[in-house]
């Protein structure tokens, strides 16, 4: 009797394993991995708040990671006269323009901090729908009492991080 070999071919197990073992070292040295930098923490995290001092009211303000903030934060102390507007908002104009990162919030909500263009910073102290674009910076924690503390008229606010 003749017997006829199947003629297995082992070397289609071989390629997976040869994948699972590369694998890792291939995502490592991608492009994508770079790109996505999956291994390194995000910048700036060490100080996520800021405070903000109205009179002797003091509130603490949690902070975007952006480049925007972190250039922000750099400059401070930092005390600004704050001009009224429209019932529910106080802005300034800074000296020096920020980097942005603009986006269309759709609605504002009271205790937002946001920058208007490049140079202008604005406190949110009521909540309401606005189709201008900004770029984020933070949202005060607990914004109970912030529109009584900024007032009706033009006010000084000083921002720190202590």
């Amino acid at each position: 009797m003749h017997t006829r070999s199947l003629g297995t071919d082992y070397s289609q197990g071989w390629k997976g394993v040869w994948l699972v073992t590369l694998m890792p070292f291939a995502l490592s040295v991608s492009p994508l991995a770079a790109a996505t930098d999956i291994a390194s923490p995000p910048i700036g995290t060490e100080n996520t708040t800021m405070w903000m001092t109205v009179g002797q009211q003091r509130f603490a303000i949690s902070l975007e990671d952006n480049s925007t903030t972190r250039e922000l934060v750099a400059r401070l102390p930092l005390s600004l006269d704050m001009t009224e507007l429209h019932n529910n908002e106080k802005y300034a104009t800074l000296q020096h323009p920020l980097p942005t990162q603009t986006y269309r919030p759709g609605t504002i909500h009271s205790g937002d901090l946001l920058l208007y263009g490049a140079d202008t910073l604005v406190i949110f102290y009521k909540t309401f729908t606005s189709s201008y674009s900004y770029s984020r910076l933070g949202h005060i924690d607990n914004s109970a009492g912030l529109a009584k503390a900024l007032g009706r008229n033009d006010v000084r606010v000083t921002f720190s991080v202590d």
